[in-house]
């Protein structure tokens, strides 16, 4: 549980983080997720920002929440998103009805407010995308998608649901993507499948380094809309060479505020594909647990 102190420290760093970029932090969009998640914070939750070079936004993630906890249940009781009859509604209830869950997290923007909710599986307990499929709220665009995601060795390789509210969309992370699928000719195999725009050599050299992969879905078309690749990196304002960004976004990863070790100081890249380009995501902890310091950074302390 975090109380008004703690609460009044976050807020004042993501207002920071946010200043870092030009951008206004509403605080009628951010306290109102802070005190809603309050009760449910454990004393060392994972928090993160999130940035991209497609689109002007902060974004701030809060996991670590109990698996019993239903995130999205919890924002509507508070106010923060609209109840909806689509299937996205129904979607994070289904989930956590017949599989084996890890913990929660929600995103939301530092202007627009509550976005995401995030549902992590267990790493000793990856789930299949064809169970996944089954689920009667998902998207058909996945069950349509399977013998590629079959294809290309993915099954029983799910680590994390990521269910976008406002735009109606999913995502699908798979851990440990074969690095067969992430060699420059498969990439671009890929890429032409989904009717993806053609990958940089920036990118190509990004998905071999790759330890995440997943792709974008929606309820309203049965393609995939966008496939990333992510990679965990320590030099979080040496964006790769050849990729131009804004000036404004370099100052960000090098000052935004954390709260552990620089020693152990970690974050990821994520080039996502879309059919009108290709664009980069940073994403930086704020907020580590112990355990996961000691996952990222073994050798630290």
């Amino acid at each position: 549980m975090a109380g008004t102190a703690e609460l009044e420290a976050l807020y004042s760093d993501i207002e920071k983080a946010a200043g870092l970029l030009d951008e206004p932090c509403s605080r009628d969009a951010v306290w109102p997720i802070l005190t809603a998640y309050a009760d449910a914070l454990p004393p060392h939750a994972q928090m993160a920002y999130r940035v991209a070079t497609n689109s002007a936004g902060l974004d701030f993630r809060i996991a670590s929440l109990a698996p019993d906890l239903h995130p999205y249940a919890l924002a509507l009781a508070n106010g923060l998103t609209e109840k909806t009859d689509h299937p996205v509604g129904d979607l994070l209830s289904d989930i956590q009805d017949r599989f084996p869950l890890d913990y929660h997290g929600v995103d939301f923007g530092v202007v627009g407010g509550f976005k995401k909710t995030w549902t992590f599986f267990p790493l000793n307990n990856l789930q299949k995308v064809t169970e996944l499929a089954d689920l009667p709220s998902m998207p058909r665009s996945l069950s349509e998608n399977l013998e590629f995601f079959t294809r290309n060795g993915l099954d029983g390789k799910t680590s994390l649901i990521g269910i976008d509210y406002p735009s109606r969309t999913l995502n699908i992370y798979f851990l440990g993507s074969p690095p067969e699928m992430r060699e420059p000719d498969a990439v671009r195999s890929m890429m032409r499948e989904h009717g993806l725009a053609e990958p940089s050599e920036q990118m190509l050299t990004l998905a071999q380094q790759a330890t995440g992969y997943y792709t974008t879905l929606s309820w309203d078309s049965s393609k995939i809309e966008r496939i990333t690749f992510a990679v965990v990196v320590r030099d979080l304002d040496a964006f790769p060479a050849g990729v131009e960004v804004d000036p404004k976004i370099e100052k960000f990863a090098k000052d935004v505020p954390y709260t552990y070790a620089p020693a152990t100081r970690k974050g990821i890249y994520g080039v996502t594909a879309a059919p009108s380009g290709e664009y980069y995501k940073l994403q930086s902890w704020y907020q580590m647990p112990p355990q996961m310091v000691q996952m990222l950074a073994p050798d630290a302390g």
